[in-house]
């Protein structure tokens, strides 16, 4: 019998890698006005999934698996509501899934790979429709087609819970008002939507990388997606688009760093004590090949900047040959593009190395009072480490003791508590 811990791993990797491409193919199916169908069909197949699994031990095929279970639960409600007027079946292909002659056949023909990749890529691109704000697009991206719970949602945009149940349910009403079909829109409608589908992948990653609500720090399985997602964008012709490249070498120079990360007990290794023999230089030259071929078109986002930085630290033998002025050049780039209170916080974080703890706090007076910095954990801990190299101390305790309150993460409150028991 398979231990349950082996279960559990295996499920959530394929739930990560898996719901959202058949949530995409369920909608398809049922359509965008029945997005709750299709989520409650993926679900019921991984309850089945876990449920049979520990009684019967995993399957040869655990995807081709669920995807049989989606694939019959989906045939079953088709049955049941094919003479109701819950489904439209005017399309010539779904009207042949009325039929008992023709209903398992075109069943299949909706599973096929090929299919289902082109359905999940529609779907994101489906999800950034102009209508839709930025944000709205993202969140139901993140939730719907990317397995994210709502708490991590709210997590990536430092807000509510509430604010995110509220911003899905606009989201779903506007696709069951216009009916919006999954489909990988015009060339013209994916350069302006590849924008939001990039920052969703992107959020990802950063979940992935610096994880808030789990005892790891680091969810490999997320970066994976998250990874595996652009792929699949490079993947088609249509959207191999400068920015695409980009976000690639990000992604790679950030993940070749992981391994030197954490201790052993996963606790947080700064960069500047990081064993630099532990990172991945093959990854390192696939971002470098990634970031070249986003050198194309005229476009310079904010990707092809952040990814400069990251080689910047990557290239660097050891962190005293840093070359800060470069960085320092890019993040003022990168405010220049979008003024960014975060980005201005990195900028900050630069200043501190290059020019020390009093110009450091100095600029840090330019986001003073900012509403979203005063929730976010790293702007505190920020102040307490300018403020311990200044030995304002009680400052400096106020300021990291913020911070560990602001925190999920327990790897990042046993750093910020290491921190205040340097003072004993």
């Amino acid at each position: 019998m398979e231990n349950n811990d082996n279960i559990d791993a295996t499920l959530n990797h394929l739930f990560r890698q898996e719901s959202g491409k058949m949530v995409a193919v369920l909608i398809k199916i049922f359509g965008t006005e029945n997005i709750e169908i299709a989520e409650d069909v993926v679900q019921d197949a991984l309850v089945s999934a876990l449920e049979t699994w520990k009684f019967r031990g995993m399957p040869d095929n655990p995807k081709a698996w669920l995807y049989r279970v989606a694939r019959n639960r989906a045939i079953d409600i088709i049955r049941r509501k094919k003479h109701s007027k819950t489904i439209d079946f005017s399309d010539p292909k779904k009207q042949l899934l009325t039929s008992e002659y023709t209903l398992k056949t075109t069943m299949d023909d909706f599973w096929e790979e090929n299919q289902i990749q082109d359905d999940f890529l529609g779907m994101m691109y489906s999800c950034c429709h102009p209508d839709i704000s930025q944000e709205n697009q993202i969140t139901f991206i993140l939730k719907s087609l990317c397995g994210f719970s709502t708490k991590e949602v709210a997590k990536s945009f430092l807000t509510s819970e509430d604010t995110i149940s509220k911003r899905l349910y606009r989201t779903k009403e506007y696709f069951r008002k216009h009916k919006i079909r999954p489909e990988i829109p015009s060339q013209s409608a994916i350069n302006q939507r590849t924008s939001s589908v990039l920052s969703a992948i992107y959020l990802m990653f950063n979940e992935g990388y610096n994880s808030t609500h789990t005892n790891q720090l680091i969810r490999k399985d997320l970066i994976r997606q998250a990874i595996l997602l652009c792929q699949s964008l490079l993947s088609s012709e249509q959207t191999q688009l400068p920015e695409v490249y980009a976000l690639m070498a990000l992604m790679c120079f950030h993940s070749a760093r992981l391994d030197s990360r954490v201790t052993a007990e996963g606790s947080i290794i700064l960069l500047s004590a990081q064993d630099r023999t532990k990172w991945d230089h093959e990854l390192i030259h696939s971002g470098q090949d990634y970031l070249n071929k986003a050198s194309f078109g005229s476009r310079l986002t904010t990707y092809h900047l952040e990814a400069a930085i990251a080689y910047q630290h990557c290239c660097a033998e050891y962190y005293e040959n840093t070359d800060w002025n470069k960085i320092l050049e890019y993040y003022n780039l990168l405010l220049d593009i979008a003024d960014d209170p975060i980005v201005f916080l990195n900028k900050c974080l630069v200043i501190l190395e290059l020019q020390g703890p009093r110009e450091a706090l100095l600029a840090l007076e330019g986001i003073k009072n900012d509403k979203l910095l005063e929730k976010y954990y790293l702007y505190h801990a920020t102040l307490g480490e300018i403020h311990q190299r200044l030995s304002n101390h009680s400052l400096s305790l106020a300021h990291y003791d913020k911070a560990i309150r602001l925190t999920q993460s327990k790897s990042e409150k046993r750093f910020l508590k290491d921190k205040i028991s340097s003072y004993k």
